[in-house]
């Protein structure tokens, strides 16, 4: 009976052991980042992430950083809208189903913000870029500076100032180097940067203004005169990110927002030319 009784006790032990070394390496596991993740990734299946994005982020998101995402998150899909940050404001305040908002300004991530449009506790000051002055590469051009847009004969191509970032900051660098007044008959305006980073490749604009981030996609096709000083251009070139409050599969939303903020991430945006903001 004792005997009986002893081994009954031994079992218990045992099955006591076992149970707690499997909690024990489950954490652990867990820990060290294993199939837990697998398990959260699986809870995403069948989410989608729309994106709406600058139109000078199209290359980074198309080409690497949203494949990147998709193949770490297999069950997620992710579905970009690219245009001006302007007229992304205006599709999103006309109820585009955006989850994500990338700008390639403050003022329309702002203008969504005083909306109510936007999760505030997700708004980050993410990236920043250049503006810079190009030529078509295979140009003879004799444009050495922004000064020298004044002796321009044919069209200078830059964003539309009412609804493109880019044209925003090109207005200010040329005002500030006090020439808006002399080029301002000259100006061919574009839709988007994409649109205007066209126009000079194709030769249908003698010059433009874009980011340096769009000169870089184009090595080929365009080349850069100078970067605007800073004393003309105060205002910082600032992408910021955020969630949007109509946002309707928040786990991948948050997911692709974190995403963004891994340094593999960051080392796809500094590749393709932007600076990690600080």
């Amino acid at each position: 009976m004792k005997s009986m009784k002893k081994l009954m006790l031994i079992a218990i032990l045992a099955a006591i052991v076992i149970v707690s070394a499997g909690t024990v390496s489950a954490g652990w596991f867990d820990f060290l980042g294993g199939d837990s993740s697998s398990t959260a990734n699986a809870n995403l299946t069948g989410q989608e992430v729309n994106l709406a994005a600058a139109a000078s982020l199209k290359n980074a998101f198309d080409e690497k950083l949203i494949p990147m995402f998709e193949q770490k998150y297999p069950g997620v899909k992710v579905t970009p809208t690219y245009a001006s940050s302007g007229d992304l404001q205006t599709q999103i305040e006309n109820g585009l189903a955006a989850d994500v908002f990338m700008s390639a300004a403050n003022k329309q991530m702002n203008k969504l913000a005083e909306e109510d449009l936007v999760d505030n506790k997700t708004n980050l000051q993410f990236l920043e870029n250049k503006v810079v002055l190009i030529v078509p590469a295979d140009s003879n051009s004799t444009i050495k500076s922004f000064d020298d847009l004044k002796n321009v004969s044919g069209n200078i191509a830059i964003g539309d100032p009412e609804s493109v970032p880019a044209g925003q900051y090109a207005k200010e660098v040329l005002n500030n180097t006090g020439i808006w007044s002399d080029v301002e008959s000259k100006l061919s305006l574009g839709t988007d940067v994409t649109a205007v980073l066209n126009q000079v490749a194709q030769g249908s604009a003698e010059c433009g203004i874009v980011y340096a981030t769009d000169a870089k996609s184009m090595p080929d096709k365009v080349k850069v005169v100078c970067e605007a000083p800073d004393s003309a251009l105060k205002t910082p070139v600032i992408y910021p990110v955020a969630a949007l409050k109509n946002s309707t599969d928040s786990e991948a939303t948050q997911a692709f927002l974190s995403f963004l903020q891994t340094k593999e991430a960051k080392d796809v945006f500094v590749e393709y030319g932007f600076t990690i903001h600080e």
